[in-house]
């Protein structure tokens, strides 16, 4: 796994003292989105389709540290929109380091050179840039040219200033194994801390929705794309063996959506990262009042082919710490790229998809309307 040791044995504790408590669910990373806005506009984004009002909005330092101390998990992951695009972003990761927390900030790295030296390196702290893949591959996933120079660059920047750097790279229907084999080997070649992995999710609000993966395609693609890197040992990942043995097809796991409970400007997002079916105030009431046996694979019709790692990640640990043999022998001989997949979970039973996005939109568009009519100028930002 690509994380540092302090973090590893901090998590690892952390982990160890829920199961021992007996705590049925808990939260592993925290999934903060202190803003919608961005400076770009992919295709295959269900983030930034919103009203300038709402894109204006932030969450302060103040409710992101509230946040934390709410769910308190061992790791935060802050993404959006765009995190270098909120002014007060260093003296919120600043923060997180101070209540010892490991921090991933999620940029596409278009500011990331002028704001680099606002940040200062630390062993918990890791800058995860945007790459969908080699240039061709990630420019025309984010709709504009040249960005993948512009990552690579700050990606060496960031590595010559003694920062930790991964990648986050998502795939989707046109992934070739091959290419993204190459690709993986040339980011080796950079010196990265690691590199999550996962395949697309089909966000409903996403301009382009003939680009996803199934389930099927999931599997197979990783399959193809380990069997090129030795089982996957060729490479470093910040996600846990069994989650990649999962992506192959080895492993059927249901998710576990409050693995990775969401903050957003709405409030804590039910049921998870990915899905915007409610919002509650508090961390307390996320997880007491959700109705989590409605959602996963096989429950719903939104999440039938999910692999994502913000829903099944948490789903892999968990199986670590009940089979640590199992998981050690995947990791010792690599991912299986051949033979029967694992019986996958049956979607026969699954209710039909609920689309009631649109009314959250509409409620914080009029409570926004109604406690600042200046509200739809639209913010300047830095």
């Amino acid at each position: 796994m690509g994380l540092p040791v302090s973090a590893v044995a901090r998590i690892g504790a952390y982990i160890a003292r829920q199961h021992l408590s007996g705590a049925k669910r808990y939260p592993l990373v925290l999934m903060l989105e202190p803003l919608f806005r961005c400076n770009l506009a992919c295709a295959g984004c269900g983030k930034i389709d919103y009203p300038d009002e709402i894109l204006n909005q932030r969450l302060s330092f103040d409710q992101c540290m509230a946040a934390m101390d709410e769910c308190g998990a061992p790791v935060v992951s802050i993404a959006g929109g765009e995190p270098l695009l909120h002014r007060d972003m260093p003296k919120i990761v600043r923060g997180f380091l101070a209540k010892k927390k490991f921090v991933i900030l999620c940029t596409n790295a278009l500011l990331l050179t002028k704001k680099i030296d606002q940040f200062e390196p630390n062993a918990m702290f890791t800058w995860s840039i945007h790459l969908d893949g080699d240039k061709a591959m990630h420019d025309k996933s984010v709709c504009l040219d040249g960005v993948y120079e512009t990552a690579i660059a700050a990606i060496k920047l960031a590595k010559s200033k003694g920062f930790r750097v991964s990648i986050n790279c998502t795939l989707f229907d046109n992934a070739v194994p091959e290419r993204v084999a190459a690709f993986l080997d040339e980011m080796k070649k950079i010196g990265l801390d690691g590199t999550t992995i996962s395949p697309g999710y089909a966000y409903e609000r996403a301009p382009d929705q003939d680009s996803f993966l199934n389930r099927t395609k999931t599997k197979q693609l990783f399959r193809d794309i380990f069997a090129l890197g030795d089982g996957g040992r060729k490479w470093s990942f910040t996600q846990s063996t069994m989650f990649l043995d999962f992506l192959a097809g080895n492993q059927a796991y249901h998710c576990t959506p409050w693995g990775n409970p969401t903050r957003t400007v709405f409030g804590w997002q039910k049921p998870c990262y990915l899905l915007g079916e409610g919002y509650a105030a508090t961390f307390k009431e996320l997880m007491e009042d959700t109705a989590w046996d409605d959602y996963g694979v096989g429950n719903y019709e939104k999440c039938q082919d999910c692999m994502v790692h913000s829903g099944f990640e948490a789903s892999a640990v968990t199986d670590t710490m009940k089979h640590p043999l199992k998981a050690l022998g995947v990791s010792l001989r690599g991912v299986r790229t051949r033979g029967p997949m694992a019986k996958d979970i049956s979607i026969a039973d699954q209710r039909p998809a609920d689309f009631v996005f649109s009314g959250h939109v509409d409620a914080m568009l009029a409570e926004i309307r109604t406690s600042n009519p200046r509200a739809k100028k639209v913010e300047r930002v830095s």
